[in-house]
């Protein structure tokens, strides 16, 4: 397994970047969406549903990627190659939708978002990192 060095961590960590969340459909086709995500003990971890397309790939085949990307010069990058590990263990799937809430929407609404997205069905997905790939600051 891979480590997410300090850097790459602050960089994951900052403001409210989305994280775009590559994995295969059912038929092989390649999907990417767009993920709320938050940094924990060395993992990318997001909520989604069971039912939804990437809860249903996930299980079927656990091979992620994440890529999060900062557009504004000095332009940087983080790709997280992993495999993902799915959880419905209701206070899991509470606490990170509430700090996902918390860091996408602020921290005064993150209790509500929590509960909106802590719901039977939904699912934490751990994105245990096998390959990191970064360029930080890359025209500076």
């Amino acid at each position: 397994m891979a480590e997410l060095s300090d850097r790459v961590v602050e960089f994951l960590s900052a403001g409210t970047r989305t994280g775009m969340l590559g994995y295969v459909a059912a038929d092989g086709r390649p999907l990417v969406a767009p993920v709320w995500f938050v940094v924990d003990d060395g993992q990318l971890v997001f909520n989604t549903g069971r039912d939804t397309s990437k809860g249903r790939a996930i299980k079927r085949d656990s091979r992620v990627v994440i890529c999060v990307d900062d557009p504004h010069p000095p332009y940087s990058f983080v790709q997280v190659q992993g495999v993902a590990t799915l959880t419905d263990d209701a206070q899991d799937v509470l606490d990170i939708a509430t700090r996902a809430g918390a860091r996408y929407m602020g921290a005064d609404r993150a209790e509500e978002f929590g509960r909106r997205n802590a719901v039977d069905g939904e699912l934490v997905v751990r994105v245990h990192p096998t390959k990191v790939i970064s360029g930080l600051d890359i025209t500076a």
